[in-house]
Formats: C-alpha cells, sequence, structure tokens
C-alpha cells in the first residue's frame, strides 16, 4: 500500500520532536529511516503506526487518512527492538496471536503457521518455548508474528539491534527476501549506513526532527545535496575554486561543468582521487585496510584523501615519502556553491 506523510509536526513534553516531516512511499517499497539516536526516526515510525498523537499533518495510507484511527486498524504492525514476544507460549502460539485476534479460523492459523514457519527457515519449532531460543531465532518468530497480521504497512524499528554482524547480515538479507516475495511496504529505522544502503529503495536521511536529504541510496551517495550528508556516508575531500564560463579552475585541478560562474567547493569522495607514478605530490602516510589502502597526499590545499585497492597501490610501488601524481575522475565531484 502506497504511505503518504504531510508537513507531519510532533511535540513531547512541549518539545518539537518532528518539524514538518513530508513522505510520499510508493506501494511495495522499502525505506530506510537513517540518522543518529535521537533524530526522531522511532517517533516518526510510531506516528505512522498511530501509537503517538501528531500535532499537525496527516498520514495517508492508500490516499485514505489513518489520523485518528486506532493502531489495531490501520493495518499496520510494527517490530520494536525488543520484540515483544510472549516467553510463556511457543512458538507456534505467538506467531498464531494477530491471527486470533483477527478470528481468523483455527485451521487457516495452522496453515499459515507453517508457512510462515519455512518462509523464515523455522520449520519444526512450532513447539519451542520462546525462553529456549537464540537471539536470531526470536527475531524470525517476531518477523512471522508480524507477517501474520497481514499487513499493509510493515513498519521495522531497529529489530536488529543486539545481533552480531553476521546474524544481523542473515536477518538483513531475510527480511529482503520476504520484502521482494511478498511485496509489502516496508519502512525500517536504523542508524547503520551499510545496512541501509543495502536493503532499501530509497533512504530518508533524518537529523534533529528534519530530513535532510530524501532518495535512492545511489543519489544519496553520489550526490548529496548538503555537506552535511556527504559527510554522513563516508570521508570527503574539498578543493576551493572558481566556476568561469563553464570550468572550474582551483590550484589543484580544472574541470568542465554547467554551472553558473562563481566560488565553488568541489566535493570529491577518496575513491575517486587517482594515483599515478609520479607527480608534484608528496604521499605523507598510507593505512592499510585489507582490500583497500587510503592514501594521504599533501597537496596546495593541504592534504587530500585517496582510497585505492591494496593491489594496485603495490602495482604502483608508491610508499610514504614518494613523490606521486593525482587526478580526479569527472564523474566523481559534487559542486557546493559557496555563499548560496
Amino acid at each position: 500500500m502506497s504511505l503518504m506523510v504531510e508537513n507531519l509536526k510532533v511535540v513531547l513534553q512541549k518539545k518539537e520532536i518532528l518539524h514538518g516531516i513530508s513522505l510520499n512511499i510508493r506501494e511495495g517499497e522499502f525505506l530506510s529511516l537513517l540518522g543518529a539516536s535521537g533524530c526522531g526516526k522511532t517517533t516518526l515510525l510510531k506516528c505512522i503506526a498511530g501509537l503517538l498523537e501528531i500535532q499537525q499533518g496527516d498520514i495517508r495510507i492508500q490516499n485514505a487518512s489513518v489520523v485518528g484511527i486506532p493502531p489495531e486498524k490501520r493495518g499496520t504492525v510494527i517490530v520494536f527492538q525488543d520484540l515483544r514476544l510472549f516467553p510463556h507460549l511457543t512458538v507456534e502460539q505467538n506467531i498464531a496471536f494477530p491471527m486470533e485476534l483477527q478470528k481468523v479460523p483455527k485451521d487457516v492459523r495452522k496453515k499459515t503457521v507453517k508457512k510462515l514457519l519455512e518462509e523464515v527457515q523455522l520449520t519444526g519449532f512450532e513447539k519451542r518455548k520462546i525462553k529456549e531460543m537464540s537471539g536470531g531465532q526470536m527475531q524470525r518468530v517476531a518477523l512471522a508474528r508480524a507477517l501474520a497480521a497481514n499487513p499493509r504497512v510493515l513498519l521495522l524499528d531497529e529489530p536488529f539491534s543486539g545481533l552480531d554482524e553476521c546474524l544481523r547480515l542473515e536477518m538483513g538479507n531475510l527480511v529482503k527476501k520476504l520484502h521482494r516475495e511478498r511485496k509489502i511496504t516496508t519502512i525500517l529505522v536504523t542508524h547503520e549506513k551499510r545496512e541501509a544502503m543495502q536493503m532499501s529503495d530509497r533512504i530518508a536521511l533524518m537529523s534533529e526532527g528534519r530530513i535532510l536529504q530524501y532518495d535512492t541510496p545511489r543519489n544519496m551517495f553520489r550526490h548529496p545535496v548538503s555537506k552535511a550528508v556527504a559527510e554522513y556516508f563516508g570521508r570527503v575531500n574539498y578543493v576551493k575554486g572558481r566556476m568561469e564560463n563553464h570550468r572550474f579552475s582551483s590550484r589543484l585541478f580544472e574541470m568542465s561543468a554547467e554551472l553558473e560562474d562563481g566560488n565553488y567547493e568541489a566535493m570529491i569522495r577518496p575513491f575517486s582521487v587517482k594515483l599515478v607514478r609520479e607527480g608534484a605530490y608528496t604521499i605523507t602516510g598510507i593505512s592499510f585496510m585489507g582490500e583497500m589502502a587510503e592514501v594521504k597526499i599533501e597537496v596546495p590545499e593541504g592534504i587530500i584523501l585517496s582510497q585505492v585497492i591494496s593491489q594496485e597501490l603495490e602495482k604502483l610501488g608508491l610508499v610514504e615519502g614518494d613523490r606521486a601524481g593525482i587526478y580526479i575522475e569527472e564523474n566523481g565531484v559534487t559542486w557546493f556553491r559557496k555563499g548560496a
């Protein structure tokens, strides 16, 4: 189901938490709400679920407002960080619980539970008590229980928190697989950049109750709308210069760009800074990071970073103290106008 959030404002304990949030989520889309703790991600999720009152704005599912409609009648299901499973019930009873509330016939409940256990790879766990299960297994039960409610919109509030990296990746892959198969509109709250990038159709990057950018993962990384967004997604270099007649000139490089005349800063990701064996600049440091290496080069602007495949750096034969040249990939620059 499509979901629209329009100019949402939320005040809690006399403090404004959300400042005019607007989102338009397509039917079957996977959206991640990304940002640091306290930026308003979970508050927004709870508003969509109907668990928090809004002071301004509208929330629409399939073009119908759900403001004022109780949570159980919105067609949304939320999986919280703490899962909220019933420890005294079996796996089967936990998953069947929302169907009991919906008065689904017993035989249908049983078939649905069996199918869901297959989907979350817990076949044979029907009679297992929750307290006997591992963290990863409980995550799967919570996900199956959410799907048992047949939601129009699935809301996930950092459900993988507390899992180790391998389990987190495994659960992320499972959620994405189920999303593809079921085509349920899904919103994930996370502060993990890689997780959001890998799983999402689009990302809403939040800070202090506002959305900094709402875009595809690729555009968010390649074409950030501000320095704050650029720096959130990794290391960056800035080179100051001037644009005249569609030509950018700086002490480090020149490049053509279809932009108005004026002073600009070129934002360049380290992987778009390429090294050549001989040149005018000094390598002041090399950090080995496994497959990649980070190289610090002293240039007129100060220090610029380059990230290269370690094997390529070895082929170049460059070490700390060597002189090297650099060139900037044309599609690796984002332009920020000074004073704009």
